[in-house]
């Protein structure tokens, strides 16, 4: 089969994690690629910077990350060889209470079972089967829903579970209202309300994910995955280009292989007069979620938990009851906010020294608002850590606030704050953002952005997707999918 004339050079828009797994896979099928990047930094959610004072290092977006462990295409890479480190917390997630109590995943499934009492038995059968093969459920969960399972009666298994609601998994599998409400935290990731299809999924993911490869945060910042990245695709002959804005596809060399590490609305503006019409009317449709809300604390000292627990976790759900999580996110969605917010925080300074200056600490925390919401959350916010660590705010020295049109001024990607590429509703868990998924009309053109499976989270796998599907059509050699024993190799 003659090579089209595009496959003679490629450019992928958008220095993300997927777009440079996108150029890795690329520069490993022999195609040579550059990454055009708009901004004067690379790594789209996975960077850092000094956000409040001088010495004191925060990840703008992405903070832990137990999807980029679990990713068959990262652990692929020698991005150890390329300077990426991992530091694992001894305590996974706390999720305080007002009474002093804390409920906790350790990294243990037994001393997690142990921990939860009565539904210790409960929570041991609802994931350790997935702990236990979790290289094989995550090759199937984070490819395409064309692909035949690699381990079908494993993935029903699965989806029997993670169809269901957070709101009705938590009342048929648990009984204490502390597991109801560690359960409520971990599905909240969703961006989803708790009453809706589809939300228990993220807990199942990411409840195993803690016990399977850890909730580790990246040593000296989220910045080191996206450097580790870049300098794998340069030994592979690929190059990265900063202050390059695409605005057509005019911008670009004629037959040229694209990428587009962006959202359908990026798409619309860059090829939209090329796109026909229907098409265009489908990415239009496509439906972003609720915004964030983020807080960024240079600290004299450590947050002064009054769970001891807390203390030796990088994340922490701030939370309380399911009720309190439930009234949270369904608010996001309908528009609202609520006096106490869902929040996730992360502290990673007390692990990573190289995060702030010695004795002193950073904290990382957002909430879930309405998509481009204007509503100032920060006293709502540091209420709420002041709730469960009493005397917080005598230690702050100085924070920086970044409200969804913030977001979106950092990264055109997270339209409306939206910082997972698009809302994760069961239809677009499926067919993101069409039923083309990576494919446009056009010949050449692709999307490899989070707005394509398996959708948010740092694992690189809709780059590394969209490029073994951009290799398979132009009839050259592909990169082979990453095997679950070679996936677990790399774990062992």
């Amino acid at each position: 089969m003659p090579t089209p004339g595009y496959l003679k050079s490629a450019h992928v828009i958008g220095s993300g994690p997927n777009g440079l797994a996108a150029a890795i896979t690329l520069a490993r099928a022999g195609v040579p690629t550059t990454v055009l990047e708009a901004a004067d930094t690379i790594g789209g959610g996975t960077r850092s910077a000094e956000l409040t004072l001088p010495g004191f290092l925060h990840d703008i977006c992405s903070a832990v990350h137990p999807m980029a462990l679990s990713s068959p295409f990262f652990t692929s890479l020698p991005l150890h060889g390329h300077g990426l480190q991992w530091i694992h917390p001894p305590i996974q997630i706390a999720h305080p209470f007002d009474n002093g109590s804390v409920a906790v995943l350790h990294r243990s499934l037994d001393e997690t079972c142990s921990a939860l009492g009565p539904d210790g038995f409960s929570y041991r059968l609802s994931v350790r089967r997935f702990v236990e093969h979790w290289h094989d459920l995550v090759i199937d969960l984070l490819q395409p829903i064309q692909h035949f399972p690699h381990r079908p009666v494993l993935l029903a298994r699965f989806g029997r579970l993670a169809i269901q609601s957070a709101a009705a998994s938590a009342e048929s599998l648990f009984q204490s209202p502390r597991t109801r409400a560690l359960w409520a935290g971990l599905c909240a990731h969703s961006v989803l309300p708790l009453e809706s299809p589809g939300s228990a999924s993220f807990g199942v993911v990411l409840a195993a994910s803690a016990h399977a490869v850890g909730w580790p945060i990246p040593r000296g910042g989220s910045q080191q995955i996206t450097r580790a990245l870049a300098s794998c695709l340069e030994a592979l002959g690929g190059r990265v280009v900063t202050n390059t804005l695409v605005t057509s596809l005019a911008d670009l060399p004629d037959r040229s292989l694209t990428l587009c590490d962006i959202t359908p609305r990026q798409l619309l503006a860059i090829a939209g007069d090329r796109l026909p019409a229907p098409f265009q009317a489908q990415l239009a449709r496509y439906r972003y979620g609720p915004g964030a809300f983020k807080m960024d604390w240079a600290l004299s000292s450590p947050i002064p938990w009054r769970a001891p627990e807390c203390r030796q976790a990088a994340t922490i759900h701030l939370g309380g009851t399911i009720e309190e999580i439930a009234l949270s996110e369904r608010a996001a969605w309908r528009g609202d906010t609520v006096e106490r917010p869902f929040i996730i925080l992360v502290q990673p300074s007390l692990f990573d020294p190289a995060r702030a200056p010695e004795g002193r600490h950073t904290a990382w925390a957002y909430c879930h608002v309405p998509h481009g919401s204007t509503i100032d959350m920060r006293e709502r916010i540091e209420q709420q850590v002041e709730r469960f660590a009493p005397g917080f705010r005598d230690c702050i020295l100085a924070r920086s606030v970044l409200d969804p049109a913030g977001f979106e001024r950092h990264n055109p990607n997270l339209i409306g704050g939206d910082v997972i590429g698009g809302a994760h509703t069961l239809r677009q868990l499926l067919f993101r953002p069409t039923r083309m998924l990576y494919r446009t009309p056009l010949d050449g053109l692709y999307l490899c952005s989070a707005s394509t499976p398996p959708g948010g989270g740092v694992h690189g796998m809709c780059g590394f997707n969209a490029a073994r599907r951009a290799l398979h059509d132009a009839g050259l050699p592909q990169v082979p999918r990453p095997t679950a024993a070679a996936f677990a190799a790399t774990r062992s």
